[in-house]
């Protein structure tokens, strides 16, 4: 099950996954895992063992729908997925810190910024599941959790759209200083994801870089249901 997820991102297309980073604030993998990766992760919905909490999203006013947070130990296909993309963005990470004329802070690997985390007293897990029927929605927020916070997150889409599910885009929208927002309505196929920011992104100025405020949810689903992976670095408090 699951096997060579680390090979698998390793020979991504870094050099342009990163350039759109620069560029746009966010970057689309496609189809990373199979049909049948997909279709067991679905599955793992259902075993409520692997959960430490589960939000109905209604009832707080998020949207409308149901996520549920994996507690430790990760299942393995998640831990790889959250080992694997962490190097790479964490590069990223430290990039855009120069590009706003600060100093390097996110450690090489996963595991010392996890102890970071707990330092921190923050050492619940946040990867989850999310799962959207039709009229659901995620209004538009950001995923911080605490103090100690990763800049980058990746979501994951299980099932195919179009044949699963009708609408459910997901979106981004960056606060521009004194300037009105931008949105952009993002679609990924099954097994495909896409790689945006935590809180905020440079943008190049004529006068260096400014910081956007980035926000993220979901477009309401029309029809079907539609599957979630998030895959969240920081742990919360």
């Amino acid at each position: 099950m699951f096997q060579n997820i680390k090979s698998r991102v390793e020979s991504l297309n870094w050099e342009s996954i990163q350039q759109a980073l620069d560029d746009q604030g966010f970057a689309k993998v496609s189809q990373l895992l199979t049909k049948d990766e997909c279709e067991q992760l679905i599955q793992l919905y259902h075993e409520e063992e692997l959960y430490r909490t589960t939000i109905n999203m209604q009832r707080y006013r998020f949207g409308s729908g149901e996520y549920k947070y994996f507690t430790y130990p990760l299942p393995d296909m998640i831990q790889s997925l959250r080992e694997s993309f962490y190097p790479e963005l964490a590069k990223t990470a430290n990039r855009w810190l120069g590009y706003l004329k600060k100093p390097e802070q996110y450690p090489a690997e996963l595991q010392d910024f996890i102890k970071r985390c707990e330092e921190h007293e923050q050492t619940r897990p946040t990867p989850l599941i999310l799962k959207y029927e039709e009229g659901g929605f995620n209004c538009l927020h950001q995923d911080l959790y605490g103090d100690v916070f990763f800049p980058f997150q990746v979501v994951f889409i299980l099932n195919q759209r179009d044949e699963h599910y009708t609408g459910g885009e997901s979106l981004l929208v960056e606060q521009i200083p004194r300037a009105q927002s931008r949105g952009h309505v993002i679609t990924l196929d099954q097994g495909s994801a896409l790689i945006f920011p935590t809180n905020e992104r440079p943008a190049l100025g004529k006068k260096g870089y400014y910081k956007n405020k980035v926000r993220h949810g979901v477009s309401t689903i029309t029809s079907g249901e539609r599957f979630g992976l998030g895959i969240i670095f920081h742990d919360s408090k």
